[in-house]
């Protein structure tokens, strides 16, 4: 049976993210239809997939390699995401379902009582669940494959900060749903600018991930 491609383009931008194909490696087809056992036609295609959204670059005399990004395209990052995760917020309140809400409310709660307790992994993964579901909402398939892609990059480059304050953020969210339920399109876009500002100055860049203008940067620093 013949492995879709963006199956494929899953778990090699997956990996790439997650630094099994380290910024400037080779990506050889052959070893990456070995790797992850399909013939080479879906992993093309995976790579001009991976070139088009920035993760991959194609290079004379060596073919695709991971990319390699500066210190300033990781910033123009969480600028970008400034921009956007508000405006998905507003049109979330004006388009939302009570099956979103049902959802947010719920992971709202969720990650409110981790939060107390602690668990990062748990605190993670609801944070991304919970943003997933409001670009959901926001019901543009344009907007939902931008944020989408952003979020990969952003988990590429950051790493955030452990000691950003869970239970601020998840208060934060708790307001969010507020306005996204009483459909304040306004309120919603206020709360999604700060939200968004609050992460980016808890990132710090991720070791190996950028590189400045001279030299590699090697910094600890990954997002919500």
């Amino acid at each position: 049976m013949r492995v879709p491609a963006h199956s494929v383009c899953t778990a090699i931008r997956d990996d790439i993210v997650s630094g099994v194909h380290a910024r400037g490696a080779r990506l050889t087809e052959e070893l990456l239809a070995r790797r992850y056992g399909v013939s080479r036609v879906p992993v093309r295609e995976a790579l001009r997939t991976l070139e088009a959204e920035g993760f991959v670059v194609t290079r004379r005399h060596a073919g695709a390699c991971v990319a390699e990004p500066t210190e300033q395209d990781a910033a123009d990052l969480l600028e970008v995401r400034t921009l956007l995760e508000p405006l998905a917020a507003a049109r979330a309140a004006q388009r939302r379902t009570d099956a979103h809400l049902k959802v947010l409310r719920g992971l709202v709660r969720l990650g409110q009582e981790r939060a107390r307790r602690g668990g990062a992994e748990d605190l993670r993964a609801l944070d991304t669940w919970f943003h997933e579901t409001l670009t959901q909402a926001s019901a543009g398939p344009g907007l939902i494959a931008l944020l989408t892609q952003l979020r990969h990059k952003i988990a590429w480059m950051y790493v955030a900060d452990a000691r950003a304050a869970a239970t601020e953020v998840w208060a934060g969210y708790a307001a969010l749903t507020d306005a996204v339920a009483r459909r304040d399109a306004d309120r919603a876009r206020t709360l999604a600018l700060l939200g968004a500002e609050r992460a980016a100055a808890a990132y710090r860049l991720r070791g190996g991930s950028v590189r400045g203008s001279q030299h590699a940067v090697n910094k600890v620093g990954a997002p919500h």
